[in-house]
C-alpha cells in the first residue's frame, strides 16, 4: 500500500474516534453547566442536574445496541460504508443539539428532543469504534498491526483535548453570552469535523479482509448468530479485558475532578490541568506502545499494564492525599500515561486478532460496548457510592480498581497472542472447523 494511502487510512480511522470523544466530552460538561438550566427545568436545581446526567448515561446504555446494528451492517456490506453511516449519524445529532430550542421556547419538547438526539448519538457511537479499529488493523502490514491499531485509540484522548480547548475558549465569554449562545458553538463546529471525516473516508477502499470474504462468497448471513454460536468465548474475553481499560480511566479522568475538589484541597483548575497533561502524555505514548506490541506481543504488554494498574491503586490515592499539586500531577501522569496507555493502545488490535474476519466487526463491538456499558459509565457512580457508604474512605475505591485488574487479568490469560501471525490465518481455520 502506498504511503499516501496508508496515511489516509490512519487519518480516516482516528477522525471518527476523535469526534466521538469530542461529542462525549461536550455533552458531559455542558449537561452540568447548561442543560440542567435550559432543558431540564425544575423547581429544585439538583433534580435538573440529576436529569441532565441521566441523559448522559443513556449513551452508554444504548451503545451496545448501536454496536449490534452497525456491526451487522459492517460484516454484511463492508466497514467503509458503515463508518460513513455512523459518522453521519453522530455528526447530525450533535449539530442538532447545538441548534435545539430551549425549554423556555418550546416547553417539554426541549428535553424530549434532547433525549432523542442523545439516543441517536449513542447508537452511532456504538457502531463507530469497531469500524474505526478494523479500518486500521485490517489494512495494516503484519509487522505494524499493533502500531496501526493504536492510532484509532488515540482518538479518545485527542477528542477529550479538543473538547477541553473548545469549552475553555467559550467559557471566557460573559456568563450571559455563554448561556445564550456560547455553549452552542462547539456543537455546531463539530459539523465541520464530520464533513472532513466523510471526505477522508470517501477516498479509501474497502479493507482487504472484507474484500477477501466478498471474493470467496463467505460473508456471514447473520453475523450476530455466528458470533454468539462460534465466538461466544472470545466475546466474554473481550468484555472482561475491557473492564480494566475503561473503569480506571473514568476514575483517573472524571471521578478525580470531583474527589480532588470536594474531598481534598485542590481547585477545579488543579484537577483539570492534571488530567489535561496526563491526557497529552497518554496520546504521545499510545503509538509508542502500539509499536512496542509489534516487537514483544499484545498479550505481554496488556498483562504488564493490568498488573501495574492493580499495584498502583493504593499508591495513587496516597499520592493525591498529600494535597500537593505536584504529586496530583505525578499520580495522574503515572495512572493515565505510564499504566493506562499500554492497555488501551493494544486493546483494539488484540480484540481484532481473536475473531474471524466474517464476524470480526460484530465480535469486537459486542465485547467493547458491553464492557463499556458495564464498567465505563458506571465507574464514577460506583466510586462515589463507595465514598458515601464508607465515610469518604478511598480504600474501597482502590479495591474497586484492583478488582477490575483481576477480572481483566483472568480474561486476558485466555488470549492466544497472534502478534506474529497473519490476521486471518488461524482464526479462519478455527472458524471452518467449528462449522
Amino acid at each position: 500500500m502506498e504511503k499516501k494511502q496508508m496515511t489516509r487510512v490512519l487519518v480516516a480511522s482516528i477522525v471518527g474516534s476523535a469526534i466521538e470523544w469530542f461529542d462525549y466530552f461536550l455533552y458531559g460538561t455542558v449537561a452540568a453547566l447548561v442543560f440542567n438550566q435550559l432543558f431540564f427545568v425544575t423547581e429544585d436545581p439538583a433534580f435538573g442536574t440529576l436529569f441532565a446526567f441521566a441523559t448522559f448515561a443513556l449513551a452508554f446504555l444504548i451503545r451496545p445496541f448501536g454496536g449490534i446494528i452497525f456491526s451487522h451492517i459492517g460484516d454484511k456490506i463492508g466497514r467503509k460504508k458503515t463508518l460513513v453511516l455512523t459518522l453521519s449519524l453522530m455528526g447530525t445529532s450533535t449539530f442538532l443539539m447545538g441548534v435545539l430550542p430551549t425549554y423556555q421556547v418550546i416547553g417539554i419538547w426541549a428535553p424530549i428532543l434532547l433525549i432523542t438526539l442523545r439516543l441517536i448519538q449513542g447508537i452511532g457511537l456504538g457502531g463507530e469504534w469497531g469500524g474505526a479499529v478494523l479500518l486500521a488493523v485490517e489494512y495494516a502490514p503484519k509487522e505494524k498491526r499493533g502500531l496501526f491499531g493504536s492510532v484509532p485509540q488515540m482518538g479518545v484522548t485527542i477528542g477529550m483535548l479538543m473538547g477541553t480547548i473548545a469549552l475553555s475558549i467559550m467559557t471566557l465569554l460573559p456568563d450571559g453570552a455563554f448561556m445564550t449562545w456560547g455553549w452552542r458553538v462547539p456543537f455546531i463546529i463539530s459539523a465541520l469535523l464530520v464533513v472532513f471525516g466523510l471526505w477522508i473516508r470517501k477516498g479509501i477502499d474497502e479493507t482487504p479482509s472484507f474484500k477477501k470474504n466478498q471474493e470467496q462468497g463467505t460473508v456471514a448471513k447473520l453475523p450476530i448468530a455466528d458470533t454468539l454460536r462460534y465466538h461466544w468465548r472470545e466475546v466474554l474475553i473481550a468484555i472482561g479485558a475491557k473492564v480494566v481499560e475503561t473503569a480506571p480511566f473514568y476514575i483517573f479522568s472524571t471521578f478525580i475532578v470531583s474527589y480532588a475538589t470536594s474531598n481534598l484541597d485542590f481547585t477545579e483548575t488543579n484537577a483539570l490541568n492534571a488530567v489535561t497533561i496526563g491526557t497529552i502524555i497518554t496520546t504521545i505514548l499510545m503509538p509508542i506502545m502500539g509499536a512496542l506490541s509489534d516487537k514483544i506481543g499484545r498479550k505481554p504488554l496488556y498483562i504488564w499494564g493490568t498488573v501495574l494498574m492493580g499495584l498502583f491503586a493504593f499508591p495513587y490515592f496516597w499520592l493525591i492525599q498529600q494535597n500537593s499539586v505536584a504529586l496530583l500531577m505525578v499520580a495522574t501522569i503515572i495512572g493515565l500515561g505510564v499504566i493506562w496507555a499500554p492497555i488501551t493502545a493494544v486493546l483494539g488490535t488484540m480484540f481484532s486478532e481473536i475473531f474471524s474476519a466474517k464476524v470480526r466487526y460484530t465480535g469486537i463491538s459486542l465485547g467493547y460496548q458491553i464492557g463499556a456499558a458495564a464498567a465505563g459509565g458506571t465507574a464514577p457512580l460506583v466510586a462515589t457510592a463507595l465514598l458515601i457508604q464508607f465515610n469518604n474512605s478511598y480504600v474501597p475505591v482502590a479495591l474497586y480498581i484492583i478488582l477490575t485488574s483481576v477480572i481483566s487479568l483472568i480474561a486476558v490469560m485466555a488470549v492466544k497472542d497472534r502478534s506474529n501471525q497473519g490476521l486471518d490465518e488461524e482464526t479462519e481455520s478455527q472458524y471452518r472447523e467449528a462449522n
